[in-house]
C-alpha cells in the first residue's frame, strides 16, 4: 500500500493534534500588536477552547486506533 497501511490514522493524528497546539498557543501567547486593520488583539477563547476539543478528540481517537 503506498505510503503505509495506517496513513489515514497518522494523518488524523498530525491534524488533530496540530490544531490543539496551534490554539493553545494563540491563547498562551497571543501576538504583540495587530499587524493590519482588523485583526484581533487576542484569540477568541470560546472558538479556541472548541478546536482545541476537537483536535484533542480527534488526535487521540487516531491515536488509540493506531495502538489497538
Amino acid at each position: 500500500m503506498f505510503l503505509g497501511k495506517n496513513l489515514l490514522a497518522y494523518l488524523v493524528m498530525a491534524l488533530g493534534f496540530a490544531l490543539s497546539a496551534g490554539n493553545i498557543m494563540a491563547l498562551i501567547k497571543p501576538p504583540p500588536k495587530a499587524r493590519a486593520e482588523g485583526d484581533l488583539e487576542q484569540a477568541p477563547r470560546g472558538r479556541s477552547f472548541l478546536m482545541i476539543a476537537i483536535g484533542a478528540i480527534a488526535g487521540l481517537w487516531s491515536l488509540a486506533s493506531l495502538i489497538r
